[in-house]
Parts: C-alpha cells; structure tokens; sequence
C-alpha cells in the first residue's frame, strides 16, 4: 500500500531532508519513526515533493511511502506524532490514490521567502524563520526584477549544476510584497521544480536590486548570461519555507506522473532549493 504523509518541520536542526551518513536528515528521521511504530527490520524509503537543503523549513511538504504491510493511516499519524521530535510533525497520513507520487505528479512547489530589513523592526522570536537585512530594500523593485524572470528559461545563473542533470525550469511566480502590519518583505515563489539552490540564488539578485545596487533588467541579463554571476549572493537559508505542493484532481495523476518522468528523461529533475 501507498501511503501519503503531509509533514512540517523546522529545518534548524537538520542538514536537510534527503538522508546523508552521519547526519540528521528529516528524511532518516520519519523513516526511523515509521519503522520503530511499524516494527519493520528496514526503514522504508520515502519520497518527498521537494529535497530541502540544510536550514530551509516547510509548512507544506508532502511524502509518500510503500508499506508491505497493511497500516491503519489514522492510527499510524497518531503514533508518528507522539513518537518523532518537536520540530518535525506529520499532520495528516492517507492512502495514496492510484496513479499518485509525491515527487512527480505535483503540479508545482511554492516557497516563501522573509526578511525584515527595519533593525527597529527585528522580532527576535522569529529569528530563525526570518532573515534580518541591515539595508532598506525596495519591494517594488524586487517583484518588478522577479516578473522578468517568470517562464520556462534555463535558470543556469542560479543554479548549482548536478551532472547529467537540466537547469531548464517553469518559474510561475516571483513577486515581492511588503506586510503593511509588521514591514516584512515577503517573496512567493512557484514553479513546476527547482534546481539546487535555485530560490536562495533568486533571492540574492532580488535583494542586490532591492537595495538599489542594480536596475531591475539586471536580473533578466544575469538569466541570459547562463552562468553563475559572483555578484549574485545566495541568501541564508533559514528565511526560506516550503509552504505548499499543487497536484492536480485524481483523474489526472497518472498523466501527470507521466508527463513529469518523460521530461525528467530528456533532463528536467526536481532538486532542492
């Protein structure tokens, strides 16, 4: 049976989702649990929607598992939640419709990204979900550089490149707001996938126009260029939330999962931001 696991975590204390030797991953720590609640000899393997890096939280992550043994999903949740970490907590476990897997058949991943650049403003109870910036950026100027970056492009210049692997991605979304109660600039970003650092890197020329270093076209030259610019920062981490994964009705998961492996054949594959 297929199970589907909606989970949050706060990714401080771990060096990111996907399992790594010696280190503490959300990934080996679900697994773990399911194991110890399940009896099993084996941790069974889960796939998630999108592989977070070290530092970067989610509110909205989804994951899926295969279990050969027949499980409750109400009871198994239950049991997670009393048995795994304060900052790691399953919400909500179910059978997987047919056709269903977490990693291909989403539609698209959205992250937020939140600084507060008024030091006056700075709420230390949020510091590890916030970035403090020292300088006034310009969220105007940030989400005008963002909208020239929305649309399938090879997003190269923000990448950190995997071999075999393709920087060509479908950015749906990259705007900049700023919270009229507490002055945050948040940042919505959504696409079908992302390469590997590809959000944090997005954010370092959001920001480098935010603070009035370059015009918003330098973004869109940047993209063009297809290399990794050293004037382009990559953001800290902790400012970054996986806040939700689309999939599309159940009819169409199949077709998705289809249409989603077909590309990852000719390179496209979901990597971490």
């Amino acid at each position: 049976m297929r199970l589907r696991l909606d989970l949050s975590y706060d990714g401080a204390g771990f060096r990111g989702w996907a399992t790594q030797p010696g280190l503490r991953s959300v990934q080996e720590t679900v697994e773990q649990a399911i194991a110890t609640v399940l009896r099993l000899e084996e941790r069974p393997g889960l796939t998630c929607a999108g592989r977070t890096d070290a530092g970067v939280h989610a509110r909205g992550q989804v994951a899926h598992v295969d279990l050969d043994v027949d499980v409750d999903p109400e009871v198994l949740a239950r049991r997670l939640r009393r048995l795994l970490p304060d900052d790691v907590v399953v919400h909500r476990v179910r059978l997987a419709p047919e056709g269903f897997d977490a990693r291909f058949a989403a539609l698209e991943r959205r992250y937020a990204y939140r600084i507060q650049d008024d030091p006056a403003r700075v709420d230390p109870l949020h510091r590890s979900t916030v970035v403090a910036w020292p300088r006034a950026l310009d969220a105007a100027a940030m989400s005008a550089a963002g909208g020239l970056l929305v649309g399938e492009h090879d997003f190269a210049a923000f990448c950190r490149r995997r071999e075999g692997a393709t920087t060509i991605r479908t950015l749906l979304e990259l705007s900049t707001v700023r919270s009229p109660d507490d002055g945050l600039l948040v940042t919505t970003v959504r696409a079908d996938a992302f390469c590997h650092s590809m959000v944090r890197a997005l954010m370092g020329a959001l920001v480098a126009v935010g603070e009035g270093r370059h015009p918003a076209s330098w973004a869109r030259e940047v993209l063009l260029a297809g290399a990794r610019d050293p004037r382009v920062k990559v953001m800290p981490a902790h400012g970054l939330v996986l806040e939700e994964v689309v999939y599309p009705d159940d009819a169409r998961l199949a077709t998705r999962v289809g249409e989603a492996r077909r590309r990852r054949d000719e390179g496209p594959g979901t990597s971490t931001p």
